[in-house]
Order: structure tokens, then C-alpha cells, then sequence
């Protein structure tokens, strides 16, 4: 069975953690944890990085950052991992859920603004398969009203709006590091701080609320419990693992890109009406499919002209919720495992309660529709053709 996700390891891993074991320094912040964080803000030009235990663990350092208090409001888009909300719940905020764009599964900036209110304090941009949104777009009205954006870039290393690396636009970011990302460290995550005046409380707080890393940099001549915080920082043991893939970056970047792109040329034709299918409304939809003679068509990935493609993932976007359990069944069936992804947050269990009643068409629609394929470093080009065929088969049995 060809699998959907499959860790890749540079041969490194080991040797680095080795020693780290040997240097007898194995809680955080230790020589391997500098050397991640600087690789990034020298590589990125994020103003400071600080590794975590995992990416919600730094929407959580975020939360803290953003002083939110009980019934202050933050934005999120719904389709998205429960972490994206999770950590500002935890704060105390409510949340107030945005649909998608039409073309892809990023939060649509244009409906942004109705949603704010005097109470609103935060919004939280999700760069979906490591695709840039509309930066440009939602930091003018972040600004305007004065509200803080904490990008979650969990999946868009090395990715880019408008040529500025995604994480280093927003006030925060948060990056995730775990075994399906295109970088990993087993779990691990990092806190990306763009405002200067985070930076000296986000180690604070990283710090479990002491002031410890300035006393260990001889800036003070004792530590002590100065604000909130907890045990955000991971082992060198899982810095030194990242420091290895990070040495490899551009070349598992090469790999992933070929792939994403080997994916795209072979599925071409049967995307040909993606954008001009992504680009209309609901309502036009079946007149469209039934008029151009596409209903059977899953769409393509959609990378606006404003963003890059990290080839995180690849994903189709299939006619409605039997055609993508049709398409997870044959290619099953055939060896090869594709997954679908997020369900709705808006919808869930736990806070549909609270959830203010809107319907959120386009988050939906993704929920029921998206599916995501395998991808891999290792994984064989000869074996994206055969995935592609059969893809292909599915469709045209539909015909």
C-alpha cells in the first residue's frame, strides 16, 4: 500500500542527537534549539523564532501574547485543523468562524470586515497546503481596525506572498514541524515573533514565566516567576532532529515541487475548468457544469498569482462528497491511500453550541469535497502516473 504520508529522514537525524546526548545538555534551549531558531530568522527575517513542543503549543504562546480576555473575539477560518481556535479558547475568546474563498481553501479576506466588532481583538489567516492568503488585503483591515494577525503557517515553510516569506507578515506566526509537514521533528512547532514589542515577554513565557534565559545570557543576576508561561520549549534532542532537515531543506523543497508538479501536468485535462468553475458563485454552479459538460470534473489546486507553492500537499477538489468516497475507494482498492481532510469547526460537536447560526457554504463544500493524495519525498514519479491513471479511470467512468 502506497501510503498517504511517509517521514523522510536525511540520515543525520541520529548523528546530531548523538550529540546532543554526548554534550550531556538535553533540556531546551540548548545549542542545537539556537541553532534552528537563528537558521530562521536569518533565512526568513522573522525579528525572533522560539521552538516548541508543537505548532498549537505556539498558537497558545500567541493567545497569551494577544492578552485576551473572556469574551473578546477572534476570527478563524472553519476549515481548518482545531488547533487554529483551540489555542484562543483556551484564552477565554470567542470564536468567530469565516467561510473559505471559492477557489481555494483559504479564509476569504473579503468577508472579513462584517464580522468585526468592537470586541474583536485578533485575526488568525490559515496559509491552507502552504499557500499563501490574501496578506496584503487582510493586514489593511487588521490595521485599520487595530487588531493583532497571528498567522498559522503550520503547513507554509519556505513559502511566500509577494515575496515575502509566509509567518514574517502577521504580528506572530505559528509553524508546525510534525512527522506530515515538508520539514519535521516527529511533533515539534515554532513561534515566529514580527512585533518587537512580543519579543521579550514571548521568552518569558516560553520560559515557563521566568525570566531565565536572561539571567543564562547575563543580563540579570537571578531569575525568577515574572508573568504567565509553561513548558513550551521541546529537548535538544528534538532540535538536533530538526537541524538535520533543516540542512536539507532545499533539496526535500526540489523533491516535494517535482512531485506536486508531476501531479499537476498529469491531471491538467481533467482540471481544465478548475478556475473558471472556483471563480462561481454556488447558485451558478450546476447551470455551469451541465452547460460546459464537466460535472464529473474534480478542480485543481489554485495558486494565486500573489503566492508561492511549497508543495505540501496536492489535493482535488471533487464534484460532492460520493464522488471523492468513490475516488478514496478505488485508488484502496488499488494500493494507493488517499485522504480526505478538516470537517467543518463550525459544525462540530463541541462548538456548534456556539457558533452564532451562519452557514459557511464554502467550508462546507471542502469538507465534503476535498481529498488529498499521497506525498512524499520517497515517493516514485512512475508511481504519481499510476495514481493519476486511475484518478483519471474513476472520472471517466462517471462520464
Amino acid at each position: 500500500m502506497t501510503p498517504f504520508n511517509k517521514p523522510y529522514l536525511t540520515g543525520k537525524e541520529t548523528h546530531y542527537m548523538y550529540q546532543a546526548v554526548q554534550k550531556g545538555k538535553l533540556s531546551g534551549n540548548g545549542d542545537f534549539t539556537k541553532q534552528c531558531q537563528r537558521f530562521f530568522e536569518e533565512k526568513y527575517g522573522f525579528k525572533k523564532c522560539l521552538l516548541t513542543t508543537s505548532c498549537t503549543d505556539a498558537l497558545e504562546m500567541a493567545a497569551i501574547l494577544c492578552d485576551l480576555q473572556p469574551g473578546d473575539e477572534v476570527i478563524v477560518p472553519s476549515y481548518t485543523f482545531v488547533s487554529s481556535a483551540l489555542a484562543f479558547v483556551r484564552a477565554g475568546a470567542k470564536i468567530v468562524f469565516a467561510d473559505s474563498m471559492r477557489r481555494n481553501p483559504n479564509i476569504d479576506a473579503s468577508l472579513i470586515e462584517p464580522l468585526i466588532t468592537p470586541r474583536t481583538k485578533v485575526i488568525v489567516p490559515v496559509h491552507y497546503a502552504g499557500v499563501a492568503c490574501d496578506m496584503e488585503a487582510i493586514m489593511e483591515i487588521a490595521n485599520r481596525h487595530q487588531l493583532l494577525v497571528v498567522e498559522d503557517a503550520a503547513q507554509a515553510i519556505d513559502s511566500y506572498y509577494k515575496g515575502r516569506p509566509l509567518g514574517s507578515i502577521g504580528h506572530l506566526a505559528a509553524f508546525s514541524f510534525h512527522e506530515t509537514k515538508n520539514i519535521i521533528a516527529g511533533e515539534g512547532g515554532m513561534l515566529a515573533i514580527n512585533d518587537e514589542r512580543f519579543v521579550r515577554r514571548a521568552e518569558i513565557i516560553w520560559e515557563k514565566g521566568t525570566n531565565r534565559a536572561e539571567y543564562f545570557r547575563g543580563e540579570v543576576n537571578k531569575y525568577g516567576w515574572v508573568d504567565t508561561g509553561s513548558s513550551f520549549l521541546p529537548s535538544e534532542v528534538v532540535a538536533a532532529f530538526l537541524w538535520a532537515q533543516l540542512e536539507n531543506l532545499d533539496d526535500i523543497q526540489r523533491k516535494r515541487k517535482a512531485l506536486w508538479q508531476r501531479y499537476y501536468e498529469k491531471l491538467s485535462d481533467i482540471g481544465a475548468c478548475a478556475c473558471s468553475f472556483a471563480e462561481r458563485s454556488l447558485s451558478e454552479r450546476s447551470e455551469f457544469d451541465i452547460s460546459k459538460k464537466n460535472k464529473h470534473t474534480p478542480f485543481l489546486p489554485d495558486i494565486p498569482d500573489y503566492a508561492t507553492n511549497n508543495a505540501h500537499m496536492f489535493y482535488l477538489v471533487c464534484r460532492d462528497l460520493q464522488q471523492r468516497t468513490t475516488l478514496i475507494s478505488k485508488l484502496k482498492e488499488a494500493g494507493a491511500l488517499a485522504v480526505f481532510h478538516y470537517l467543518s469547526l463550525h459544525d462540530s460537536d463541541y462548538y456548534r453550541p456556539q457558533h452564532d447560526g451562519r452557514v459557511l457554504p464554502e467550508c462546507d463544500r471542502y469538507a465534503d469535497c476535498l481529498v488529498r493524495l499521497p506525498m512524499f519525498y520517497e515517493l516514485p514519479f512512475d508511481e504519481v502516473d499510476r495514481i493519476c491513471d486511475i484518478i483519471k479511470n474513476v472520472i471517466k467512468s462517471e462520464s
